[in-house]
């Protein structure tokens, strides 16, 4: 017990102060996607071919990434000669929408979406593994040790989904669990929410079209998606705290609004 606690006081402070602080991210972690204005070059197209999800499709303005399918292996950035597609470190990558996820040359960069006021203080969600390889669930999980800390924002998993708001769905929603993950939401009291965390989650991912898998969860409403293969855990967080009003995208957007005053 005493090591427990000099070890406790060694260490000091481990929470960051999110998202008032950008958290520094490795160099070889592959954020959200940037493309760069102009069309492909005539017979140019491999990234396409080289893309495991079909999440890349070529348009007369450019290419245009799909970050629902995108499982960010960074495979078309390296194939392209004129470094066109360029995946950056920014870990902002939720959208409320599904049209949201996706990038173009043209894209705005992120957009913090309209939050829910009912949420604003305090939600609690039900994780629903729907046959995912544990890597979702597992930075989901992470969310809840001294770093991260996502009980001070009023964020909880629940241990069931009578006691939640809404599910947080990972995995591709095999046909074993498809039903199990359509009792779950249908146990959430109104108004309630579903979130789809994960590539799988979106899309399938890898899974997709797979005679055992329903592409996501597309047999229910969801109310905001978390892309990647799996999404860091800050993306995860950004994503919940986007439904609050409170994402890092949100506050740089209010930022933004002062400093036009």
């Amino acid at each position: 017990m005493f090591d427990i606690i000099r070890e406790r006081l060694r260490q000091g402070h481990r929470t960051f102060s999110y998202p008032e602080l950008v958290p520094e991210l490795p160099e070889r972690f592959l954020g959200r996607p940037r493309i760069a204005p102009g069309p492909c070059p005539p017979g140019c197209a491999d990234c396409l071919a080289l893309c495991p999800v079909k999440a890349l499709e070529l348009t007369p303005q450019g290419p245009a990434l799909d970050m629902g399918r995108c499982v960010f292996c960074g495979d078309c950035a390296r194939a392209c000669p004129r470094k066109t597609i360029v995946f950056t470190r920014d870990h902002c990558i939720a959208s409320r929408s599904r049209e949201g996820l996706i990038i173009t040359p043209a894209d705005p960069g992120p957009q913090p979406g309209e939050a829910i006021p009912l949420f604003r203080r305090s939600l609690r969600l039900r994780q629903v593994s729907a046959a995912g390889c544990n890597a979702c669930e597992a930075d989901c999980n992470v969310l809840a040790t001294p770093v991260f800390d996502l009980v001070r924002y009023g964020l909880d998993f629940v241990a069931a989904p009578r006691h939640a708001d809404g599910i947080a769905v990972t995995g591709p929603v095999s046909e074993n669990m498809r039903q199990a993950a359509l009792d779950s939401f249908e146990a959430v009291p109104d108004p309630r929410l579903v979130i789809a965390v994960g590539a799988c989650a979106i899309s399938g991912g890898i899974f997709q079209d797979s005679g055992e898998c329903h592409n996501g969860v597309s047999m229910l409403p969801v109310d905001l998606y978390i892309p990647g293969c799996p999404p860091h855990p800050w993306s995860i967080l950004d994503g919940f705290l986007t439904l609050m009003g409170r994402s890092r995208a949100a506050r740089r957007k209010i930022k933004s609004l002062w400093s036009c005053r």
